[in-house]
Formats: structure tokens, sequence, C-alpha cells
């Protein structure tokens, strides 16, 4: 075992749980070698062929491209979900917002300004995905396994935690959340993917959950941002399909949290043999984490949010020796590390974005991990 996979063996499984299915890994057998999604489906499926029919591989590609992923062969697959966790005591936590909501506001407008000034340009800006995070630090070592199966009591939601790279000092890290996002899943030549874009925070009265509901399906600046990921994805897998259709268009959806604009869309490949993962590392990043046009997006990104993304926006899933697979857009996420977690959220703007309701959509977007990690979601606001 390499150094790299010694690091995460001693750890709790990974896992995948969400309507799609469940897969949980215990121990790490082999890491595989990293590299940039450019190379993920030849290298994914030489180490495949080497490791056997059986072999699985899962873990995260990052939000840059051209960094590195983190995949692990695991040493067992188990059956089901690991048993629930028991009560623990409450946390208590220390909070610190990068930025807060103003400053992010702030950053929307500089986005905004950035859109004016380009708009009717070749290449100009038309959306742009910014983030923000809060780093959550508890008394004492956050259990991994356990807030995993909390996330996962969202039905819309897939709850999923993979080991990362090793912190510095060498401590080890992980990527917990509960995503409602599918990037592409792959069953011998049929394809799904599910992309989401334009949200609206849940209400807990019932009639105003409602109308936040009804406002969004009748939104034109969400049904616009929605459309570009939408179009994006169908347009970068048609090349590669024999059919593709988006059968039921853009319909509501809705987690504990969030209601979302998304559409179901479904095709048959060409080639059969194009794996889950050599789709996914073509899909990933799409506008619903980045922006468009997508290398334009991404400088302003780098230069607009005041973090580094890491793995958050990235991709998590797994892909089998036959190319079977799922990938989900790494979203609702945080990266776990001893007693500290960070949160990230973020929200699409385009022409016509609210500043400060992007912040504040951002603030709600927590609150899945928040409610997870037992912070009251008033205690998070800034």
């Amino acid at each position: 075992m390499t150094a790299g996979a010694a690091a995460v063996a001693a750890g709790p499984a990974l896992a995948f749980l969400g309507a799609g299915g469940t897969l949980v890994g215990h121990g790490v057998a082999a890491l595989l070698p990293r590299g940039p999604a450019a190379t993920l489906g030849a290298r994914a499926a030489a180490f495949l062929r080497e490791a056997g029919a059986n072999a699985v591989l899962a873990g995260a590609l990052p939000f840059a491209p051209d960094a590195d992923d983190f995949l692990v062969q695991p040493r067992r697959l188990a059956p089901a979900a690991p048993e629930a966790a028991p009560v623990a005591a409450p946390m208590r936590w220390r909070l610190r917002h990068q930025p807060d909501a103003a400053g992010y506001a702030a950053a929307v407008r500089k986005a905004l300004h950035i859109m004016d000034a380009e708009a009717g340009q070749p290449g100009g800006l038309a959306k742009i995905v910014l983030a923000r995070s809060l780093l959550a630090t508890a008394d004492r070592a956050i259990d991994p396994m356990a807030l995993l199966r909390r996330l996962a009591t969202d039905p819309a939601a897939t709850g999923f935690l993979v080991p990362l790279p090793a912190a510095e000092g060498g401590a080890a890290r992980w990527l917990a959340g509960a995503t409602p996002e599918l990037l592409v899943e792959k069953r011998g030549a049929r394809i799904r993917s599910h992309p989401l874009a334009g949200s609206a925070a849940r209400q807990a009265d019932a009639a105003a959950d409602a109308a936040a509901a009804s406002a969004l399906s009748r939104s034109d600046k969400d049904r616009r941002e929605h459309a570009i990921v939408a179009d994006c994805i169908l347009d970068t897998l048609a090349p590669f399909c024999r059919s593709l259709s988006a059968p039921q268009g853009t319909t509501l959806m809705r987690t504990h949290s969030m209601w979302h604009l998304g559409t179901a869309i479904e095709g048959e490949l060409k080639d059969p043999d194009l794996s889950a993962a050599a789709l996914a590392a073509l899909l990933h990043p799409t506008p619903a984490v980045c922006g468009l046009p997508r290398a334009r997006a991404a400088r302003l990104i780098g230069e607009i949010e005041p973090m580094d993304r890491g793995f958050y926006a990235g991709a998590v899933g797994w892909c089998d020796a036959a190319g079977d697979g799922a990938w989900h857009v790494a979203i609702r996420c945080a990266e776990i590390s001893g007693a500290s977690a960070r949160l990230y959220a973020g929200a699409g703007i385009v022409p016509g974005s609210d500043p400060v309701a992007e912040a504040a959509e951002t603030g709600a977007k927590y609150g899945a991990l928040l409610a997870a990690l037992g912070i009251a979601l008033d205690e998070s606001r800034a």
C-alpha cells in the first residue's frame, strides 16, 4: 500500500447513500495514480483492467479540471449502509465566514459589473457561480460517518463521504455532503443526468413554501440561469449519444431545505464502453458550478473568491470494471478534518441577479450541513 493509501485506510468507510443505491467501501486497497480530468477515463480504465472484474474506484474530482483527483479502490465493499451512530452530546462551535454576506454581495456586484461591460461581446461572461465558505470548529473531533448518516435522511439527495488527500501534518480529511445534483449515471449504454440551477429556500409555513416554489418556477432570471446549464450538458453529451432527450422538460425539485429547477436528461450511448468516469470528466465542471464561457468564468472565480475551492464544486462518485457508475456534483458539502468542518455554498449569477438575495441563497444552502452538525441556522447568519 502506498503512503497516501495508508493515510486514509484506517479512517471511516467511503460511502454513497441515496435513492440511486448504496455503495459502501471499507479500507483502501490502492490509489488510482493521480492526474487531471482529461486523463481520468484512460487512467481509470487501465487501473480497473489490472484490478479485476469486481474492482471499483470511488472518490472525488477537484473543481479545477487541471488539478489532481483522488480516487481509491476500497479493500472491501459492504452489502449495506453502516448502522446509525448513537446520538452524541451537543458540540460547542466557533464560526468564521469567508466572506460574510456583505462581502459576498460585493463580489456579486463585481461580477455583474463585468457582465454588463462585456454584454454583447463574443466570449463575454454570461454566467458565473460564486461561492463562499463557513469554517465551523467544534470542541471535539467530528465523526464523519455519523455526520453522513444524518445527511442521508433527505430522500432527494445522495449522501456521500469520500477520503481526500491528508491535511498538513498527516491528519485525515474527508468530503461529506448531501448533493441533490446527478452529474451523470451510466448503466450499460444508458445514461442519465439531472442538472439543477435556479434555487429558492424552503419555508416552514406551507403557504409560504408553495409561494416560494411558484415564484421560482415563474422566475425569468432563474429559468435563464437553468437553461444555460441544461443546454451545456445536452450539447456536451450529444456527440456521444445515439439518442438524447429531456422528456419532462424543466421541473421543480425539492430537498429538505431548498427548491430547485431541474431537467432530467436521458440517453443511449453510441459506444457503451465509454465509462462513467470518462463521461464525468467530459462534463465537469458544468455551468451549474462554474459559469459560461467556462474558461472565462473559472479564471474570474479564482480572482474574485477569497478561498481555494479544492474539491468543493468538483464531482464525487464511482466507476466499476464494466465502466458503469454514478457521479454527483460535489455541492452541499463540507471538508472534515479533526474538529473542523469547512462548509461551502454558491449561487449562479446572471444579469438580473440581486446581490443581497444571492447572499441569502448561499446562507440557506448551508442549511443541510448546519442541521447535520447540530448548528442552528440563526447562529450562522452573516
